[in-house]
């Protein structure tokens, strides 16, 4: 989304020949090759009673080799964290053509060092949000001190990740949840951080700029006035106590509520949570002069200022008179943005890097993050130096230096060329460059049918 995987140079499709899975079921793990998908994972674990419980919303089609390189999160990260948690080991391949294992609890050895004063910078720069996706994860090894942390989530800019090792956790006996509509943003506040407080599986966030959509797509019949749905999960190891939690958070918001839905089972939870599943159909339904483009996309905020995040980017979307659809994971204090621009309209481009712009100022303000889990791209990469500093952007380029002393490995992403502008890739509009017609249709194919599982090979290839 943050065109991490797409550049000038080499394109390398890892879709054939990478896609085994190894199990382990004694030591709850597998081994799973860079193009096995979350789904195909989780399928396997299943009848063991076994899930990798970091479960990306893209989880069809997000595969291992690419939820390392950008430490990927989902709905249920609220609980489980980030993938970082749940990897033991990977093999890459280096920039000089090493195949090498790196294993949890191994350490760095020489290969890279912190200092205590860096260590101290580190600790002072790095932003104290529950994700962070942006720029490589030097808090994280600074407490570990293995390499391990240091490729998780480097985007492809210091290794080829070819095979993972996952560790799997059991899945909860049962589980319940509920539904709370608010009245107002300010709302959250309170509610969000009382929510986290009863631990659960999932606090996921749809905006009324996204309840909008689905309501005039016929989609849902929730009530107008609503200005946000909070939908909730709780898993236990027990029924009663599934349900004496969301009995729990009912109480506890009934005076700042302006609806309540309650799910005591699983497949109670199916009905509950499918306005979730219809944003996406809603969005693919825009005319063809609007297109759904992640450019804001990825903010992540202390769970406190998640309201006053949300306020803002519509406050900003009004002046820049780009519309956008807001969803995400309440519990983390991260949202997606997509923005809906027509773009057909004199100067929309410019509106849109206009907002892009506004959201970074906004979220520098908040002290945020600009990815919370999809990572920085070349999107995002020029921003990195006003969130974490001069001084950590040099133990950046220190780190992708001592892997990639060449820059061969995904250059312009984490460390921004020195010509970078956000939107100078953007395809889309008018004015860019055009291709070929077929290719075109396919690529705008995958777009409305959400077919991202598609090798880049079967898009070259020529059409049967």
């Amino acid at each position: 989304m943050a065109g991490g995987n797409v550049g000038h140079g080499v394109v390398v499709d890892l879709s054939q020949g990478f896609r085994w899975i190894a199990p382990d079921w004694s030591r709850r793990a597998l081994w799973a090759g860079a193009s096995a998908t979350w789904a195909e994972l989780t399928e396997a674990g299943r009848p063991f009673g076994l899930r990798l419980p970091t479960d990306p919303s893209s989880g069809a089609f997000a595969t291992s080799g690419g939820m390392v390189a950008t430490n990927a999160a989902g709905p249920r990260s609220v609980r489980c964290g980030s993938v970082r948690n749940w990897v033991e080991g990977i093999e890459i391949i280096s920039a000089d053509g090493e195949a090498r294992r790196i294993e949890r609890g191994a350490g760095s050895g020489e290969r890279f060092l912190l200092s205590p004063d860096q260590r101290r910078l580190v600790e002072a720069r790095f932003p104290k949000t529950r994700k962070n996706s942006a720029g490589y994860a030097l808090d994280r090894f600074a407490a570990s001190g293995d390499e391990l942390d240091l490729l998780i989530g480097s985007e492809g800019t210091l290794a080829i990740v070819t095979a993972v090792e996952w560790r799997l956790e059991p899945i909860p006996a049962d589980a319940a949840g509920v539904a709370l509509g608010f009245d107002g943003l300010e709302r959250l506040a309170d509610a969000v951080p009382y929510l986290v407080a009863l631990n659960p599986s999932a606090v996921e966030l749809l905006d009324r700029t996204l309840l909008d959509f689905v309501r005039d797509a016929g989609a849902t019949t929730l009530p107008d006035g609503l200005e946000c749905l909070l939908l909730v999960e709780f898993e236990r190891e027990t029924a009663v106590a599934a349900r004496g939690v969301v009995g729990d958070a009912v109480r506890g918001l009934r005076d700042q509520t302006a609806l309540v839905a309650t799910a005591v089972d699983r497949s109670g939870l199916e009905a509950l949570w499918a306005v979730r599943r219809l944003a996406s159909p809603a969005l693919a339904r825009l005319p063809e002069t609007r297109r759904s483009l992640q450019v804001i996309e990825d903010g992540c905020v202390p769970l406190e200022r998640l309201g006053e995040y949300i306020a803002g980017i519509r406050a900003a979307s009004g002046r820049r008179g780009v519309p956008v659809a807001i969803f995400g994971h309440a519990g983390d204090g991260h949202v997606h943005v997509n923005a809906l621009p027509d773009v057909t309209t004199p100067g929309w481009c410019e509106a849109l890097g206009g907002l892009y712009g506004d959201a970074a100022e906004l979220l520098l303000a908040l002290g945020g993050t600009p990815s919370g889990e999809h990572g920085v791209g070349r999107l995002r990469a020029g921003l990195l130096e006003r969130f974490y500093g001069s001084d950590v952007m040099t133990l950046f380029r220190d780190l992708k230096q001592t892997y990639d002393p060449r820059v061969i490995m995904n250059p312009g992403v984490i460390i921004p060329p020195p010509d970078w502008t956000p939107l100078a890739d953007l395809k889309v509009g008018r004015e860019v460059m055009q291709i070929p017609e077929d290719i075109a249709h396919r690529l705008r194919e995958v777009e409305r049918t959400a077919g991202w599982a598609t090798p880049k090979l079967e898009l070259a290839s020529p059409n049967p």
